[in-house]
């Protein structure tokens, strides 16, 4: 009696993604840009770091690795960008009205000595 197994001929076909998705997109380029010029936070390093485990898992043959960490590449690709925007704006923003209220207090510092030698004058006569 035969207790084997049968065996099978063919093989099964390859399990893989569908011919009709892309593969995901790694941003290196997007994180190499953020490492060099706007690293805020060193969240461009993080981001090239998950670009390029990205397109490891990518070449890899890894779909499924490769769409999480292009996802976290992402993500902090756009927190390296946002950050690397929004701090040089408040603090121009900040620059500018500590300007306004500077200029502002010496009008009214300028206005308040006029008046003291102004004042000295009269009792003189």
């Amino acid at each position: 009696m035969d207790t084997s197994y049968p065996r099978e001929d063919e093989r099964p076909p390859k399990r893989g993604p569908p011919p009709n998705v892309p593969p995901p997109r790694d941003h290196l380029v997007w994180a190499i840009f953020n490492t060099l010029y706007m690293n805020f936070c060193c969240l461009g390093f993080v981001a090239l770091a998950f670009a390029v485990k990205a397109r490891d898992r990518k070449v890899a043959g890894d779909v499924e690795a490769a769409r999480h960490f292009s996802s976290k590449a992402r993500c902090y690709n756009a927190l390296a960008t946002a950050g690397s925007v929004v701090v040089p704006l408040l603090l121009i923003a900040l620059i500018v009205t500590g300007v306004i209220h500077l200029s502002k207090l010496a009008q009214e510092s300028v206005g308040f000595f006029t008046y003291q030698f102004s004042g000295s004058d009269d009792e003189d006569q």
